[in-house]
């Protein structure tokens, strides 16, 4: 077997996923204008009721990953991600989720939440990258649908920017706006063990391992292409 078909190491092959976060959107302009204070309150606004189709896109696209997973481990694991997001009362416990949280966070920045749920604001072009992410875990292999969870990888430092940067840059946003970010970034650790160990463990050979590659990319092209929807809609303060 040739040096390109040798199946790399857990070890590689996480090494070689976590090296695509060089492409994650917190290096794409418009998400270092908003971390970087530069910023004006109607593109931050633009950016919270954009995000807003994707956030409530998170749990249709885990429903359809967990609809076409055969593995009753992975289902019980994986539906914690619905509940994060869509809240749950249960045995007298009650969380309203991330979707809530992002509308607080909606609020805060000076939008109604009538105007963010009826998605006036969405690019077209947003929509259609959203879309097609969901459409990918409604028709892929299960463990495909996982694997494309991974730009989860690097979600920590991006809610760790924006609640080390906005306060201070972003003072007439309302504190309690920002607990989605505070939220997830011990969520997304979470969700990143689960994915990770999936991943892994199903692509072992080498072309499954470049498979698994080209789908984080896939993942990693939506997000930017998000911010490239947003860039060109709301412009870019360099």
């Amino acid at each position: 077997m040739n040096q390109e078909q040798t199946a790399w190491t857990r070890n590689e092959f996480e090494a070689q996923l976590r090296e695509r976060g060089k492409a994650y959107h917190i290096h794409h302009p418009f998400n270092v204008m908003l971390n970087s204070g530069r910023a004006s309150r109607e593109q931050i606004r633009g950016w919270v009721a954009n995000r807003f189709y994707y956030q409530i896109a998170i749990p249709v696209k885990d429903a359809a990953v967990m609809s076409n997973c055969t593995d009753r481990e992975v289902r019980r694991g994986w539906v914690q991600r619905i509940l994060d997001h869509d809240g749950f009362e249960i045995g007298g416990v009650r969380d309203e989720g991330g979707i809530e949280a992002w509308l607080r966070l909606a609020q805060a920045v000076g939008l109604t939440r009538e105007e963010v749920l009826d998605q006036r604001h969405v690019i077209p072009a947003l929509r259609f990258a959203v879309d097609a992410y969901v459409n990918f875990a409604r028709h892929a292999p299960w463990q495909e649908g996982v694997c494309s969870s991974l730009t989860e990888l690097f979600a920590p430092e991006i809610h760790k920017q924006r609640l080390a940067t906005w306060p201070g840059h972003y003072p007439w946003i309302e504190s309690e706006g920002l607990s989605y970010f505070r939220n997830r970034v011990s969520q997304a650790r979470r969700d990143v063990e689960q994915g990770l160990a999936v991943t892994l463990d199903h692509f072992t050979m080498r072309p499954l391992q470049q498979r698994a590659l080209e789908i984080l990319q896939f993942k990693l092209d939506i997000l930017w292409a998000m911010n490239d929807a947003m860039a060109l809609k709301y412009g870019v303060d360099s």
